[in-house]
């Protein structure tokens, strides 16, 4: 017997991915509010919006469970209607309508004014960077551009959300200003591509100007930069980090592997010799800044000398910040045409040594910081702690720092300066520098 939903017409958006997913979805849902829609993010709604991630095996496992579970949930009548959108759909429509037909409608990434259409909805133009933010009210992401425009051989991104565009300077101040005037303090710039930034409008890379324009937005702190490519990148970026207080001495910059057999297979443009150097332009420039990267090992006819090779590269780089991926053979990358060599069980136990090394250099880089002051934004408060971070650490990725909240009252999003006690592999402790306990 069908059971009819408590929540009638009610759009519940359930996000899967990364911060670009959750952009989209949070302009999805600035959208259908302004059509006058009920619209939550992950609560109980009659009518269901996924919002997916195709990037690599487990992301599409993820996703493919969550479609099955809502599709289930429709038999049963607990929901009326199941759209599916975003990198899954883009990339694997066909087979998607065809194994799971219970959907109501498979959207890919361009196609929100279809989706907002089948909400019952109108895409409004004049909707320049309003958005239901999803994060914690001091944080925002911002996506800069869409698409990418490079060749690296794992990839399927170009696949999913075609070439490289980007948005305007005006437009994103725009939205850095509406976003400011709703208490959000700090900019996560996201691209799949940073660096790239600005060529195809103005026809040079234009990162360093877009900064200038966005520090003069009143009420943000700070601003953050992730997923810099290393081949071609702009070099003033350094000199704005260096002289706007608001730019975070932070940058995420994923280089993937050092072995020059591996980078050439992988298409990354550059050479064990490039990036060296460029990571020494970085340090030389910023002093203090601190650098994230993510790696890839067990990628096909990676040996164990080209392993072993990356794992003395990362001892001797010291990254601050370091994730480390397993490959994943992704259909219609220029790699798949490779033979997918190294065993499952041999990739993983590569990541967990790169992630041993990585443990020991941030216990290490920690056990500095103790006895230091540092200024901190408080992200939420978790059982016992309240939980900041520094401008060196990003949301959900980095480091925390946690602060006893049975000595002290520090208020969410707000900024607090405190004193670190406690250092562990991944996690500072510290008491406000007011602390009299």
């Amino acid at each position: 017997m069908r059971t009819k939903s408590l929540k009638k017409n009610r759009i519940n958006v359930v996000t899967l991915g990364c911060s670009k997913n959750i952009y989209d979805s949070e302009v999805l849902m600035g959208q259908l509010k302004a059509n006058n829609k009920e619209v939550v993010h992950e609560e109980e709604g009659n009518i269901v919006v996924i919002n997916t991630c195709g990037f690599i095996d487990n992301a599409k496992e993820e996703s493919v469970n969550t479609i099955l579970a809502y599709a289930e949930k429709k038999e049963e009548g607990l929901v009326d209607k199941v759209f599916v959108t975003g990198c899954l759909s883009e990339r694997y429509k066909p087979d998607l309508q065809k194994e799971i037909p219970n959907v109501d409608q498979y959207f890919g990434t361009t196609e929100l004014p279809a989706l907002l259409k089948a909400l019952g909805a109108d895409y409004k133009h004049e909707l320049v960077g309003e958005r239901l933010t999803t994060t914690p009210k001091n944080y925002a992401y911002l996506k800069i551009a869409e698409g990418c425009d490079r060749p690296c051989s794992f990839c399927a991104i170009p696949l999913m959300r075609g070439k490289h565009k980007s948005k305007p300077i005006e437009d994103l101040v725009t939205e850095a200003q509406k976003l400011a005037a709703n208490g959000v303090k700090e900019l996560v710039l996201i691209a799949q591509d940073l660096t790239y930034y600005g060529l195809d409008l103005y026809k040079k890379r234009n990162l360093a100007e877009l900064l200038r324009a966005l520090v003069k937005v009143d009420g943000i702190e700070w601003i953050r930069l992730h997923y810099a490519f290393p081949t071609g990148f702009p070099m003033d970026v350094l000199e704005v980090m260096k002289e706007e207080p608001k730019v975070c001495n932070y940058i995420d910059i994923p280089l993937q592997h050092i072995s020059e057999d591996i980078l050439k297979s992988m298409r990354r443009g550059t050479t064990m010799a490039k990036t060296n150097a460029l990571l020494e332009q970085f340090r030389a420039k910023v002093p203090d800044m601190t650098i994230r990267t993510t790696l890839i090992v067990g990628y096909p006819g990676e040996t164990e000398a080209h392993f072993q090779e990356l794992k003395q590269w990362v001892t001797d780089q010291r990254f601050e910040r370091l994730g480390c991926f397993t490959y994943s053979h992704e259909e219609n990358t220029h790699a798949f045409n490779l033979v997918d060599d190294v065993p499952e069980e041999v990739k993983q136990q590569r990541a967990n040594e790169i992630m041993e090394i990585q443990s020991q250099i941030s216990w290490e880089l920690n056990q500095q910081k103790i006895g230091k002051e540092v200024k901190v934004v408080i992200d939420r408060k978790e059982g016992s702690y309240f939980v900041g971070r520094t401008e060196f650490d990003s949301p959900d990725v980095d480091n925390e720092v946690l602060i006893n909240a049975e000595d002290t009252y520090l208020k969410t999003g707000e900024y607090a300066t405190v004193k670190i006690t406690e250092a562990a592999d991944f996690d500072l402790y510290a008491v406000p520098v007011d602390y009299k306990g």
